[in-house]
């Protein structure tokens, strides 16, 4: 009782993690939060102008670990993250991800999968996806009579 009155949103947060529990178990990508928990690669998708970009987290991941595909309107990463030989090791927290991962992010546009360019520096990936002209905003003239 005292919990909750020190708290006021102790009841809603406990709500978020069973609904999120729910829609993982159902299958889906994402419950009420903006990316699930312990999702690895963290990932961000921004639409600068003529193209979106996509940043992916990858610390500790080798270039040659990584692949990337795009498919119609999707970006899968996926590689593989290897465990450090430590041995004799007793872990007293561990919550860095290791081994394989794969993350699909639905894209907002159509991009043209010829043109898209990734580089990896520092443990970020960056992916630049062109749109396709016909995704592109067009400008209309207005004629007047």
């Amino acid at each position: 009782m005292l919990l909750n009155r020190r708290f006021p949103f102790w009841d809603i947060e406990r709500t978020f993690d069973e609904m999120n529990r729910v829609f993982d178990a159902l299958g889906a990508p994402l419950g009420l939060r903006s990316m699930p928990r312990g999702a690895f690669p963290a990932i961000n998708l921004y639409d600068h102008e003529d193209e979106l970009v996509l940043t992916a987290e990858v610390p500790g991941v080798q270039a040659k670990d990584l692949e990337l595909s795009v498919v119609d309107n999707s970006v899968t990463l996926s590689g593989k993250r290897e465990e450090p030989a430590e041995d004799n090791a007793r872990y007293y927290r561990r919550e860095r991800p290791t081994g394989t991962f794969t993350r699909t992010i639905t894209l907002s546009e159509k991009v043209d999968r010829d043109k898209v360019k990734a580089e990896y520096r520092d443990g970020v990936l960056t992916v630049h996806l062109p749109k396709l002209e016909s995704a592109k905003p067009k400008a209309i003239q207005i004629q007047s009579a």
